[in-house]
């Protein structure tokens, strides 16, 4: 950031807990339903009914506070959150406001540094509250109905976690590391599947500048950011567009405003809501919540193995570089491809370096799931053992993992059935090169005055001559026996 200023940046992420029904009532929470299919006089709200909460969801939040090194509160309390959105049939969303379930946490993200290496940077949580989620407004643009707005209310009373950060991130690319290795941390605990395209996970980004003498500005609020590459545009343009209004003279005002993805630009929705806007009471239809130490201790039993713990043992046990290790446990799904490959192949950073190129590209390009993809683990390692025995290049592999993800067909199979297996036999190689040297006794004559680099005219155009199927280091050998004179016929 330019002309001394930096950025405070704070996100409020909202994830969807992995329940059946919803936090107060027995309806599912199954995307994609027949709109309106999935409600119930409780979550919509009727007079007359009574909220029970959901424990199962409550055993998912006090899991993603521990996962988030969080302090569990003993005695926590829902309160209302009171205000009118065609949303919101109640008028108001059961939350937690004074007495949140957890407090005080953090997360390490692993920023990139000098020369390739990775900066730990511990980004401070505030705090880890349960609620329920709205309804969704659907307008003219996703309906097709000019001038008209119809209201989904199947995800109200859909349970939620809220987590919010303390404004600890100074960059846009700070603030989207920091939300992938909070993605990381629930799905790794089962807490969430979160689907950014279904609303799993959904985050609100607050900035504000700090000028050169320490003082901090305004913030603005970006609602509903709904991918990682649109929170780091909006971030951007928001810190650039704080920085022209300063230096015009002019002061930021505290707002909301959106992003809209076409245009690269945020855009004012509200004036910034107070809290007291919000007109927070107790839930009186909820007693206190009581969270004892054997609860506690009953979760933190299931809690598996967390990124930052995988990524020191990937680095110990496998002799990863950091930056490796940090990409394979970005997700568990990841995490657990690599190392089922390591155990089937020795050379792990050989498989890293497949995993992190074709594999994700792969995907990625396909826009699949890693375990729908048809190089699995096992074929995977069947390619590397075809490379280190010799039987195919490193070239020839490439395009065998692409027939692989074609055909679905293992790698040997193919190997055989294309012809692909590298050319072995010696005395053919030589032929070829003897022929090369007849046709080109010019080049031969420069080799022999000492022109080395022109043994790669004669090396390129024999690979060339076997289609990229002779093995490189045979055919060098070969080429410097014949053209440097050392031919043993």
């Amino acid at each position: 950031m330019s002309r001394g200023y930096t950025a405070a940046i704070g996100i409020e992420v909202h994830v969807q807990l992995k329940t059946r029904s919803k936090i107060f009532c027995a309806c599912s929470t199954e995307f994609g339903a027949r709109p309106n299919s999935q409600v119930c006089p409780v979550c919509l709200g009727l007079p007359g009914v009574l909220p029970v909460l959901n424990k199962r969801a409550v055993d998912l939040a006090i899991k993603a506070a521990l996962a988030l090194n969080c302090k569990i509160a003993s005695r926590c309390q829902f309160a209302r959150k009171n205000y009118f959105y065609p949303d919101l049939p109640k008028g108001f969303q059961i939350t937690q406001y004074e007495l949140p379930l957890a407090t005080e946490g953090y997360i390490t993200v692993e920023l990139p540094g000098e020369s390739g290496q990775t900066v730990s940077k511990r980004v401070r949580i505030r705090r880890l509250h349960l609620e329920e989620d709205a309804g969704k407004s659907l307008h003219n643009e996703q309906i097709n109905q000019e001038g008209t707005s119809l209201v989904d209310y199947n995800r109200c009373g859909v349970p939620l976690i809220e987590i919010v950060s303390e404004p600890d991130m100074e960059t846009p690319e700070e603030a989207r590391l920091y939300l992938l290795k909070l993605k990381a941390i629930m799905q790794y605990c089962q807490i969430s599947d979160c689907n950014m395209q279904e609303g799993s996970l959904r985050c609100d980004a607050n900035v504000s500048i700090r000028d050169e003498n320490g003082r901090l500005g305004e913030r603005t609020e970006i609602k509903n950011l709904n991918s990682f590459r649109f929170l780091k545009r909006a971030l951007q343009y928001e810190i650039d567009r704080h920085i022209k209004v300063i230096e015009a003279g002019g002061r930021v005002q505290q707002a909301t405003y959106g992003f809209n993805a076409a245009t690269g630009r945020t855009f004012l929705m509200r004036s910034k809501e107070q809290e007291h806007d919000y007109r927070y009471f107790p839930e009186p239809d909820l007693v206190f919540l009581q969270v004892d130490e054997d609860w506690v201790r009953e979760v933190r039993q299931t809690i598996p193995e967390l990124p930052d713990a995988r990524l020191e043992r990937l680095c110990s046990q496998y002799g990863l570089p950091r930056y490796d290790a940090a990409v394979l446990t970005s997700s568990f799904e990841l995490a657990d491809y690599f190392e089922e490959c390591a155990s089937l192949f020795a050379d792990a950073k050989a498989v890293s370096n497949w995993v992190m190129g074709s594999v994700l590209h792969a995907v990625k390009e396909r826009n699949i799931p890693l375990r729908q993809c048809a190089v699995t683990p096992e074929r995977l390692a069947e390619l590397l053992g075809l490379v280190k025995d010799g039987k195919i290049s490193g070239k020839v592999a490439k395009q065998v993992f692409e027939r692989v993800l074609e055909t679905g067909k293992g790698p040997a199979e193919i190997v055989a059935e294309e012809g692909l297996s590298t050319v072995t036999d010696e005395e053919a190689l030589s032929q070829i090169i003897r022929q090369l040297a007849e046709q080109r006794q010019d080049l031969v004559a420069k080799v022999r005055k000492g022109n080395l680099n022109v043994l790669g005219f004669f090396v390129g155009q024999t690979l060339k001559k076997t289609n990229g199927l002779a093995d490189p280091k045979v055919v060098n050998r070969l080429v410097r026996q014949i053209i440097l004179g050392e031919d043993k016929r």
